[in-house]
């Protein structure tokens, strides 16, 4: 929930992509306009981080009551669980540019077909094609 939030916010200053009448899939174009995505929504991620720690910092404080130092924890605790969220996705727009850098990004790593500009515009760190996506998820419901 918190990555389609995180991709819904980095996508939105974007314009979508125009993809010219003759123009072959994955560009150096098309591969900018991705790397520029993706490097908006990492900085923007790395930010958010900084941003959290100095928050802690600030409002590390030892409350006498019990209900106060439970609730700070609480707060701090749930800033940490989507942090780790972030770190994560951090990781995956990394392992995204680097397959832009290998001209492989774009294009399904279970059957090598084209993802497509739309979903890859809506999910940058997608890595599976729409129905390879829903054949994963379906086997994934079927083990529990």
């Amino acid at each position: 929930m918190a990555e389609a939030n995180a991709t819904q916010a980095s996508t939105a200053e974007f314009e979508p992509y125009h993809q010219g009448k003759d123009e072959d899939y994955m560009s150096p174009e098309q591969e900018a306009h991705f790397r520029e995505i993706l490097l908006a929504w990492r900085t923007s991620l790395m930010e958010e981080v900084d941003r959290t720690v100095h928050h802690m910092q600030d409002e590390a404080t030892n409350f006498p009551d019990p209900n106060d130092r439970a609730t700070q924890e609480s707060e701090f605790s749930l800033e940490l669980r989507t942090r780790d969220r972030e770190r994560k996705l951090i990781k995956k727009i990394d392992e995204a540019l680097g397959r832009i850098d290998d001209h492989e990004y774009g294009f399904c790593e279970a059957c090598g077909v084209e993802i497509g500009i739309r979903r890859l515009e809506a999910r940058p760190t997608a890595t599976l094609c729409i129905d390879c996506k829903t054949l994963d998820e379906i086997r994934e419901r079927q083990r529990g």
